[in-house]
């Protein structure tokens, strides 16, 4: 009798199991929204690549060459350019995405601890550090949303919806307050200018793509979350709001 009785506790676990999965399923779809793809996509791409911001000299008559630089969390990029290459009508070197003569370089504060020097200015490692390991715990925790909701549907585990909603959310706020504070960094850059000669060059600066990638990825993100959590919500409310209609009788 007790093998009996154990068998069937087994087999009502296992239809429990199942039926949390197809709750889970039918909640959810049947993996990873389109829109969540997207934003953890542009997330990875904004922090791997290095079109953050880009800083442009100006022109110079009788040269045929010009400066310009782009730089994300990770590295820095000086390329010089064609002025002849450059679209008629603009006053500064760029964009950064003609062709030309490229030197990247990672930053060494991250090995070192030494600051970087961009035409003839000096960067605040402080705030560049914080702005990447911002955007790393930002990953991180979008990474740990991902898994919770594999977990949802393959395990069945509807409590960790609630939790990858919070990871989203957190995610996204924390990609945002990383741009921020890249953003920061940007303004002290151009303001520690070296007394040293050659002077420093004029410069002119204009923010990327990829920073776009991480305010899309962001915004994404935090809908994610929202959308989420109101799955979570129990039904009555919105049952309560669109009643269901009878069968008339024929």
């Amino acid at each position: 009798m007790m093998m009996w009785s154990n068998f069937f506790l087994q087999e009502e676990s296992r239809r429990r199991g199942a039926a949390g999965r197809r709750r889970a399923q039918a909640q959810l779809g049947s993996g990873l929204t389109p829109e969540r793809e997207v934003g953890a996509t542009l997330a990875v791409l904004s922090v791997g690549t290095e079109f953050w911001v880009e800083l442009n000299t100006y022109k110079a008559n009788g040269s045929a060459v010009c400066e310009a630089a782009h730089l994300g969390l990770w590295k820095v990029c000086t390329k010089r350019l064609w002025q002849a290459d450059v679209p008629v009508g603009r006053e500064t070197c760029g964009p950064a995405e003609l062709p030309g003569e490229a030197n990247c370089t990672y930053f060494k504060f991250f090995t070192t601890g030494e600051n970087a020097c961009i035409f003839q200015r000096t960067t605040k490692k402080e705030v560049n550090l914080a702005a990447a390991v911002i955007a790393v715990l930002g990953l991180a925790v979008m990474a740990l949303g991902c898994l919770c909701i594999i977990m949802v549907l393959s395990k069945g585990a509807e409590f960790l919806l609630r939790v990858g909603a919070v990871c989203f959310g957190l995610s996204g706020l924390l990609l945002l307050v990383s741009l921020e504070v890249f953003r920061h960094s940007v303004r002290v850059l151009l303001q520690r200018v070296s007394p040293e000669p050659p002077p420093a060059p004029r410069l002119t600066y204009e923010y990327s793509w990829s920073l776009g990638c991480g305010v899309g990825a962001g915004l994404i993100l935090l809908l994610g979350a929202g959308c989420f959590l109101l799955l979570t919500l129990p039904s009555w409310p919105w049952a309560s709001l669109c009643p269901k209609r009878g069968h008339r009788a024929t």
